[in-house]
């Protein structure tokens, strides 16, 4: 990456910078690639570290950088696509879903949920977590929040705990007949939590997908999905639910 002093320019400096790093990621470097640390980088462009921490944080929330714990910041591939429809209607775990269960506890969810969950504020539910991953890697985490009254017959199963656990509270939601679900997307920074499973740094970008299930005139199951900022975007159509999509030749999940 060759030096280029940035001259005065009537838009931000770490703006200017990002194109400037954008010519270059193009041109210079490949996927998976690792960066310059900072002080080079920096010292290269005649910015301060300040100003290139702007434009590395702008360039990973576009999707272009990656930034892995105990390896730097990397050059990142494609984006996947987060389909997020409104036609498609079906209760999680079921035969097509991506997700994988993970574990599963009885506990008062926090205090905002209530509300939709329609519960109240000291009532324990299920709480599934699941995990996404694509090509190799996390792209997703997920919260399930099911009310008891969803899931009634839970008392005669064997598993008290864990990955079946799991599974079996969602066969059991899966005998309600759903009526429609409701998503919502918003912008949002990985908790130390988030961070963890994602294999990101605390803080970094990620997609908050908020699903309500309705049945019986009521949330049966609500899921807050976080996906991967810099490996995810978001495509609207009649698709519905949340996938992720490699191309238009190929999908995995």
């Amino acid at each position: 990456m060759g030096t280029t002093q940035l001259e005065t320019v009537p838009e931000p400096k770490y703006w200017h910078l990002k194109t400037v790093l954008t010519e270059a990621l193009d041109s210079e470097f490949s996927v998976g690639e690792i960066l310059p640390n900072e002080r080079d980088l920096a010292a290269r462009f005649g910015v301060a570290r300040a100003t290139l921490r702007q434009a590395l944080e702008q360039l990973e929330l576009e999707g272009r950088l990656q930034r892995r714990r105990g390896v730097g910041t990397t050059v990142a591939p494609p984006r996947m696509g987060v389909s997020v429809g409104s036609e498609q209607h079906a209760w999680p775990g079921g035969p097509h879903d991506a997700w994988h269960a993970v574990d599963c506890r009885l506990e008062v969810p926090p205090a905002a949920l209530a509300e939709p969950l329609v519960i109240g504020g000291d009532e324990a539910v299920h709480i599934v977590r699941r995990s996404r991953v694509s090509r190799g890697q996390p792209v997703a985490s997920e919260l399930l929040y099911i009310p008891a009254a969803s899931v009634p017959d839970l008392s005669g199963i064997d598993a008290p705990s864990g990955a079946a656990r799991a599974r079996a509270v969602l066969r059991e939601l899966q005998r309600l007949e759903l009526e429609r679900q409701e998503n919502a997307v918003e912008l949002g920074s990985a908790g130390a939590d988030e961070a963890r499973e994602l294999d990101r740094l605390p803080g970094a970008p990620v997609l908050v997908v908020t699903t309500r299930y309705i049945a019986r005139g009521r949330t049966a199951a609500l899921s807050v999905a976080t996906y991967r900022a810099d490996t995810c975007r978001l495509t609207f159509g009649d698709s519905g639910g949340v996938e992720i999509h490699h191309g238009p030749e190929r999908q995995a999940s």
